[in-house]
């Protein structure tokens, strides 16, 4: 890090002295570190930092130039939904407090809030029902908070999979079927009535369990952006189960994220037809499914199949010939 950048910390957070405690992990690609850092003499005993390093002008980073480009603004989208949106994020859909963002040359900084310090220590390889439960209720709150905003200073359309982000992915895409339905697959999605913000990673290891199991706090928002509340649903609901659960919870995962977000929407606030956006986003669910199944074939061509994502494909692709 840089010693600008480390005057910056101290200054955010009136600090004396700091120190490196721990990498918590690399980014993605080789594109930094994600770093905790003790402090002196402040109010703070530790802070996270996002070290984000871009590869030297006219050095390739590890992937295409389109993955670079992709990479670059999701930092930039990130650092916007923090400085300008995160303070709208009540407890019900908990985020870090961010201190300081900066962004000089090929580098880019951002100190948050340590969230182990706030009692979210806790991180989930795998998740019960009940710590489900918690994800999804986060989830129905930050769409109902967001729900018919304008994603000013962020993705327009969220999620690091939309097709119009992997043209890579969608070229090495092996299932013609799959393939020639992408478009009209996107395009559902995108011309949804009812828009808000989807997380847009909202993967199981984005989200911090409190101590107490009783709540979840999430990270990660590079790809923070408009969309349909159904990305992020499925998407999750994906990181979390096996094919076999994924059909037999569907209908009780989809229950109770409905139920928390018509909650959440009145206490929000929000003057919506909760009955037709549920109607509308439950058709969207399997569409939605489909459209990360899409990216993720093209991704890894061969390496995943889904008995389950196969018979959501089948039904989709019917559905949009009828």
């Amino acid at each position: 890090m840089n010693k600008y950048f480390k005057r910056l910390i101290l200054k955010a957070t009136q600090s004396r002295e700091l120190h490196e405690v721990e990498e918590i992990q690399e980014l993605w690609g080789g594109y930094g570190k994600i770093l905790r850092y003790g402090l002196s003499e402040s109010n703070f005993r530790s802070v996270i930092v996002k070290n984000v390093c871009l590869p030297d002008k006219g050095k390739k980073a590890r992937g295409s130039n389109i993955s670079y480009q992709r990479k670059l603004k999701s930092y930039k989208m990130e650092m916007a939904f923090y400085k300008n949106w995160s303070k709208k994020c009540n407890e019900d859909c908990r985020v870090a407090n961010w201190y300081a963002l900066e962004w000089q040359n090929n580098e880019f900084l951002m100190v948050l809030e340590d969230l182990d310090l706030s009692g979210f220590k806790r991180r989930m390889q795998s998740a019960t029902w009940n710590e489900m439960r918690l994800c999804l209720k986060w989830l129905a709150n930050f769409h109902a908070t967001f729900i018919g905003e304008k994603p000013e200073g962020l993705w327009t359309k969220g999620t690091y999979w939309h097709l119009e982000t992997r043209p890579d992915e969608l070229k090495a895409l092996k299932d013609t079927n799959l393939k020639s339905v992408a478009k009209r697959i996107d395009g559902k999605l995108n011309n949804c009535r009812f828009k808000t913000f989807v997380h847009g990673d909202a993967k199981l290891e984005n989200f911090c369990l409190s101590e107490d199991k009783n709540s979840v706090a999430a990270v990660d928002f590079q790809y923070v952006g408009g969309g349909c509340g159904m990305k992020d649903v499925a998407y999750f609901v994906d990181s979390c189960l096996y094919d076999e659960e994924c059909e037999s919870w569907e209908e009780d995962i989809l229950n109770f994220y409905f139920g928390e977000l018509e909650k959440a929407l009145i206490i929000n606030k929000k003057d919506v037809d909760f009955e037709a956006l549920e109607k509308e986003w439950r058709i969207l669910y399997p569409v939605a499914w489909t459209d990360f199944y899409r990216f993720f074939k093209g991704w890894a061509p061969g390496n995943y199949e889904s008995k389950y994502s196969e018979r959501i494909l089948d039904k989709v692709i019917n559905s949009l010939n009828t």
